[in-house]
Order: structure tokens, then C-alpha cells, then sequence
């Protein structure tokens, strides 16, 4: 199945790392024009820098605090003021943390979760859907199987990401008689460093996390980047041209698998 995005201009936000990287990575290798946005300036240019060998095309990096009104609004204006276009937006970046109802957790972290995983995706959504509708392009959004699996240990995380989905749902409802198609992609136990910083844990011991985590993979492995990336792109192509309001899972059939213990259902960026 061939995916054509030479004509595309895609933006990934959360793109510095983890699943973002993978999935600018691969948009790349299909010829796609890319705006990147992540805050760690010299990850993201490298992943500029990456994607641009892949075709030649030079993607334009855009270092900002999606947790911030403002930076939402530098990363609407600056795509739109260098592509005058935008075809597909994958709202990917996001944070987790491990806590629960118990904890004695700090309700600013709370809304810190809340402010990136949910409020940055309804704006930079908001600000970007007329030129959307302009381009009958779709929205993809990077959910997690902790939107639907009962754990323990990420309570704010999972209720982000239930909401996430439920955002999909409304929004591609609304959408859709404009020619926007709104999914999400969600992923299970996936390989990142974002899940080791979620849970603090050593490499050492992350490693043998997956290693046992991944006895309760039915498929018996985690996944990784371009899983989700491939999802992503076929999602986002014209082969996928009536599917809206879909949340498509990647998970090996982790859901399945019953209660988890803490935090190991975060799925990386």
C-alpha cells in the first residue's frame, strides 16, 4: 500500500522524542512538508535535522511550552504563517505522572497534566480547524490504553486520556460535515524514555519492566515508535478516508490482560 504526503503539510507536536520522533520520522520518509514542535530545542532540531535527510525537505522546528497559552499560539501562527497551510495535525505531545487518590500530590502537577494532555489539544485544535476545513484534512490524537484500563499508581493521566478520546469522538462529529476527519491512536505498553521518567525508575530496572510486562502481553512484546507511526500515517492517508471518530488501539492485547499495577499502562511521546 503506497502513502503519498509530498503535497502534505503535517504538524507534530511532542516531536523531540519517543513516539512523536518516530512518527515525524516516518512522515519524513514520505516526502511530507513538517512543522516540529517540542520544548527541548536541541532534541528537536536534531530530529529536524534527521527528518530533513530523509527527502530533502527541511522541516520547521518550533520550540515551545504547549502547556502555555503562548506557546500553543507561537506553534498555530508560525505553521500557518510559513506552510499558509496545514493537512494533517497530530497532537501527540503529553506528560504523565505516578500518583493516586492516596498520594499526597501536589495539585499543581495535577493541573500541569491536565493543562498539556487536554487544555493544549482542545486549543491548538481550536486555532488550527478553519485551516483544517480549508484542506479537508484530519486530526490524529496520541492517546493511551490507560483511558480505558483499570490501574492503579496514574490517576490524572488516565483521566487525560479518557477525556482525549471522548474530545475525538465530539470533535470529529462536528467536524465531519466540513471533510475533517478526528481520530485516536492508542497506544498499550510502548518502549520510551517517557514512561521511565513517568515512574522513576533506573534503565536497569526499566528494562526489566518490559521484560515482565511483557509475559502479560498476549502478542508478548511491548510496542515501540513505528508502530504507532504507521498507524498514524495510515490513518492519515487516503486509504483511511471515511474512518472518523475511531480510537484505533496498539497494545498486542494488553487490554485484556485485567488490572495493572502502577503506572505501567503510560504510553510514551
Amino acid at each position: 500500500m503506497d502513502y503519498d504526503f509530498s503535497n502534505k503539510v503535517v504538524l507534530v507536536t511532542g516531536a523531540s522524542a519517543g513516539i512523536g520522533e518516530a512518527i515525524a520520522l516516518l512522515f519524513a520518509k514520505l516526502g511530507a512538508k513538517l512543522s516540529l514542535v517540542g520544548r527541548n530545542e536541541a532534541n528537536l532540531r536534531a530530529v529536524a535535522a534527521e527528518c530533513e535527510k530523509q527527502k530533502g525537505v527541511k522541516p520547521l522546528a518550533i520550540v515551545a511550552d504547549l502547556g502555555t497559552d503562548e506557546g500553543v499560539q507561537k506553534t498555530a501562527k508560525e505553521t500557518l504563517e510559513y506552510f499558509k497551510r496545514l493537512d494533517v495535525l497530530v497532537n501527540n505531545a503529553g506528560i504523565g505522572v505516578a500518583t493516586s487518590i492516596l498520594h499526597d500530590t501536589d495539585m499543581q502537577l495535577f493541573d500541569d497534566v491536565f493543562r498539556l494532555n487536554v487544555r493544549a489539544v482542545y486549543y491548538l485544535t481550536k486555532l488550527l480547524a478553519p485551516a483544517l476545513v480549508e484542506s479537508k484534512g484530519n486530526i490524529i490524537n496520541i492517546s493511551s490504553a490507560a483511558a480505558t484500563m483499570v490501574s492503579t499508581g496514574g490517576v490524572p493521566y488516565s483521566m487525560t486520556k479518557a477525556a482525549l478520546d471522548h474530545f475525538t469522538r465530539l470533535v470529529s462529529l462536528e467536524l465531519a460535515p466540513k471533510g475533517v476527519r478526528v481520530n485516536s491512536v492508542s497506544p498499550g505498553i510502548t518502549e520510551s524514555e517517557f514512561v521511565k521518567r513517568a515512574i522513576g525508575v533506573t534503565q536497569e530496572q526499566y528494562t526489566q519492566f518490559l521484560v515482565n510486562i511483557s509475559t502479560k502481553i498476549p502478542m508478548g512484546a511491548p510496542c515501540v515508535g513505528d508502530d504507532v507511526a504507521r498507524m498514524v500515517v495510515h490513518i492519515a492517508s487516503d486509504h483511511s478516508r471515511l474512518v472518523t471518530g475511531a480510537v484505533v488501539v496498539i497494545d498486542g492485547g494488553y487490554r485484556f490482560s485485567g488490572p495493572t499495577s502502577p503506572s505501567v499502562i503510560t504510553s510514551s511521546r
